[in-house]
């Protein structure tokens, strides 16, 4: 058999890259859920037979990272029993999910009647059940707390719905029609991923597509161990810090040493703190992600996210601790909080051997989920608060990216119109801006964060919840550059002074009418400040992007 050119190659990876674009234009054109079809919080992928990660599409950078994972537990659960017509199910982070929420669906692509690859969409679900709305249960001591798990289960057998198996589903979640929905949309996508594999191998041929596959993976390894093998050897340390873990405990730090040897990296997280009685711990999986994501920042741009870029690197950590929970721990928060900690620690340490290459911090995720009745239509709603996106870490290259979110998402999360909010949900946003000063200043500037202001117009109360961090703990500065500002939320009951909210509580009483006035944290700076240029000052200043007062402080 004659092995593929690389034109050929080249041609399949760009081809297969279409393809799981096309699965996400399919999922964002058909879900449901304003959290899917607006903010887009799903990511879509192709998988070897074997659980590899060959393609991804741009999305949700924490997702995709655990897939592997995923598609190898979907394997080891059914074995052979893997039949065309087949979907299969996952959504347990300890079976390589990312928390609850994020449901995943696999659909096994057999050519020439032998399991090959598999699609893969991951999605995050408005609900999935639980003690509280929207999953992130602030109070949860245990997984069991925060919502239905799912093992590897078979949806479809042979092309067939068992459709006890999807009433079980839907009578667990609180919004049924928008999880039917949006799950049946997430089918359509791995089906259509499907489709065009089988017609990519009807073009090349079965075997030319496997082998151009693995010479994917191949070129992707060795031009990340290019890079490594650049940067000196030595052994390097790293720390971030959270908040808090809900729980009266301040300062959750992770720590991470790095070994560089050759062209081989060793990350190793054994030293984080233990794991704590809240949703901030992460199973293996999605430290797995996280590490994957650090490894991405830190290589250029054009290389492949795929299986072959994290095997110059070895993991180590131990279980028990925040960034590698036992099983039974509550882990929700983990795909924000610890997951961007990981990040942050790991470019942190890397910073002393390749500091060119390292990005300042992006501002830390702090969310609110809204519960309540429309009174237009009487219709319960459950609204994810997607707006006043934190900002981005600035780098060598340049500043920050303002409202472009949090770092295990790296602009891939959207907030969407705010009209269309408004049509949606029983809200009116007053304004939705940049927030001054926020961007950690340096040579080159965060990225500004948001001030919202927004007025539940319902005529009964509401609950809300909070889940995130960073109110006490900004965006990291690097290589001198200074600390973005940290998030400062608030709510305005009718007739009180305004309250701040912490960033991990549940079953906040939200009387009709209420306000809430929203600050989000900037991204972190990078190189000292005294290096930036005064026309670029003037320029942030006539942007009302800064007042000008702290750099004339400093």
């Amino acid at each position: 058999m004659t092995a593929p050119d690389p034109i050929t190659v080249s041609v399949v990876q760009h081809r297969l890259i279409g393809i799981v674009e096309e699965m996400g234009e399919a999922m964002l054109r058909t879900a449901f859920s304003q959290i899917l079809n607006s903010s887009r919080d799903f990511s879509t992928a192709i998988c070897g037979a074997d659980g590899r990660l060959v393609a991804q599409a741009e999305h949700i950078p924490v997702h995709v990272g655990a897939l592997p994972l995923a598609t190898e537990a979907v394997c080891e659960a059914f074995g052979d029993d893997i039949y065309p017509g087949d979907v299969f199910l996952l959504n347990d982070p300890y079976f390589g999910g990312s928390h609850l929420p994020d449901l995943t669906a696999f659909v096994p692509v057999f050519i020439d009647s032998e399991l090959s690859f598999w699609t893969v969409n991951r999605a995050h679900h408005s609900d999935i059940g639980g003690a509280t709305h929207g999953a992130y249960n602030a109070a949860a001591t245990e997984i069991w707390h925060e919502g239905l798990r799912v093992p590897p289960i078979r949806l479809y057998d042979r092309g067939e719905l068992r459709q006890d198996l999807l009433q079980m589903l839907k009578a667990n979640v609180r919004h049924p029609r928008d999880f039917e929905g949006d799950l049946s949309a997430q089918i359509g996508s791995v089906h259509l991923g499907e489709r065009r594999l089988r017609e990519l191998a009807a073009e090349f041929d079965g075997p030319i597509l496997k082998q151009s596959a693995d010479k994917i993976l191949d070129a992707t390894e060795q031009q990340v161990r290019a890079i490594v093998d650049m940067w000196p050897d030595g052994v390097y340390t790293g720390e971030a810090v959270l908040d808090d873990d809900g729980r009266g405990n301040d300062d959750i730090v992770i720590r991470v040493t790095v070994t560089i040897t050759g062209s081989q990296l060793t990350v190793d997280l054994r030293e984080s703190d233990p794991e704590v009685a809240s949703f901030l711990n992460s199973s293996y999986a999605n430290m797995r992600s996280a590490v994957a994501m650090a490894m991405a920042f830190l290589l250029d741009p054009e290389i492949a996210k795929n299986d072959g870029a994290m095997r110059p690197v070895d993991i180590m950590a131990k279980p028990g601790t925040i960034v590698y929970s036992k099983p039974g721990a509550p882990v929700t928060m983990s795909t924000s909080h610890c997951s961007q900690e990981i990040i942050e620690a790991i470019v942190v340490a890397l910073s002393q051997a390749c500091p060119e290459r390292t990005m300042a911090g992006w501002g830390r995720r702090l969310r609110i989920a809204l519960k309540g009745f429309d009174p237009r239509n009487g219709r319960p709603f459950i609204w994810h608060m997607f707006h006043a996106r934190p900002g981005a870490g600035a780098s060598s290259g340049g500043d920050g990216w303002h409202n472009s979110g949090e770092w295990h998402s790296a602009g891939g999360l959207k907030f969407g119109s705010v009209e269309v909010a408004e049509v949606r949900f029983p809200l009116f946003f007053h304004h939705h801006e940049f927030r001054p000063d926020s961007g950690g200043d340096g040579r080159y500037a965060g990225g500004a964060g948001c001030d919202l202001t927004f007025t539940v117009e319902t005529d009964e109360a509401c609950v809300a919840n909070t889940a995130g961090d960073g109110l006490r703990y900004g965006a990291r500065g690097m290589m001198g550059g200074e600390d973005g500002a940290p998030h400062s939320y608030l709510l305005r009951r009718p007739t009180e002074e305004a309250q701040p909210l912490s960033s991990k509580q549940e079953g906040i009483p939200v009387p009709a009418h209420s306000r809430f006035e929203v600050h989000s944290g900037g991204g972190g700076g990078w190189g000292p400040p005294a290096e930036r240029p005064a026309s670029s000052r003037t320029r942030d200043r006539k942007d009302g992007l800064s007042t000008g007062c702290d750099q004339e402080q400093s």
